[in-house]
């Protein structure tokens, strides 16, 4: 009885305090110390990275479009003992709770200030900017009270149903475009190799002298017929050169 058992579980430190006075740093581990009078104390704080979801947030882009964006922030306690000077671990035995209160406030302010200043249309293709690197004052608020904000990704945005079907509709609108700007460009260069096609059968003899063989063949083909090539009065004679 006279003796406190204090287990400091993997991932966590312990901070010692004796007669509400801070003592030393406890890693993970198992210890005993001699309590007669219960002046001693031992906060546990994580050491892990942890991720806190925040979702819901409205806000009005720079053209006064109204949306709900959520994100993400991932945070852990880099100074134990500034972070427990700046929350009443002992009187609350939900210190972590409102600790994640203050990171909601404060990073809330700053994606709101971010989103704001972007046009509703661009806002999609900007959206890794957005988050891109974590502000260097919200970065040293939070350090002042042992926080580190080590990533804020944000996780979607949500434009009313109308702004949905207005962009859809743009979309269907661009592809139509294209589409239609293709099929013209095709049309383009079929008639364009048409007309060469063309001038070229003009131009040629030799083409010329196989698309007449192919009509006398097309003729042939339909029943008996005599063809007379050349000159029918040939070195003075009447007499014709026939083709059957």
């Amino acid at each position: 009885m006279l003796f406190k058992r204090i287990s400091v579980k993997p991932n966590h430190q312990g901070y010692l305090y004796r007669r509400n006075r801070f003592d030393k740093v406890l890693e993970p581990n198992i210890y005993r110390f001699f309590d007669l009078n219960s002046e001693v104390d031992v906060v546990m704080l994580p050491t892990t990275t942890k991720l806190l979801s925040i979702l819901n947030q409205e806000v009005l882009t720079s053209d006064n479009i109204a949306l709900r964006f959520s994100y993400i922030v991932e945070y852990r306690i880099n100074d134990g003992q500034r972070f427990l000077s700046t929350f009443d671990v002992f009187q609350s035995s939900y210190f972590l709770y409102e600790a994640e209160q203050v990171i909601h406030n404060l990073t809330q302010v700053h994606l709101r200030q971010a989103i704001a200043i972007i046009n509703s249309e661009d806002l999609n293709n900007q959206r890794h900017e957005i988050l891109a690197t974590v502000p260097i004052e919200l970065r040293d608020r939070l350090n002042n009270s042992g926080i580190e904000i080590q990533q804020l990704i944000l996780r979607d945005i949500t434009f009313p149903k109308m702004i949905q079907d207005l962009f859809a509709k743009q979309l269907e609108a661009k592809i139509r475009a294209k589409s239609d700007l293709e099929n013209a460009r095709t049309a383009v260069a079929t008639a364009r190799t048409l007309k060469n096609a063309a001038d070229l059968v003009k131009d040629n003899d030799n083409i010329k002298f196989f698309q007449y063989l192919e009509t006398l063949a097309k003729i042939a083909s339909t029943g008996k017929h005599t063809f007379v090539i050349g000159d029918l009065n040939t070195h003075g004679s009447a007499q014709p050169n026939g083709l059957k």
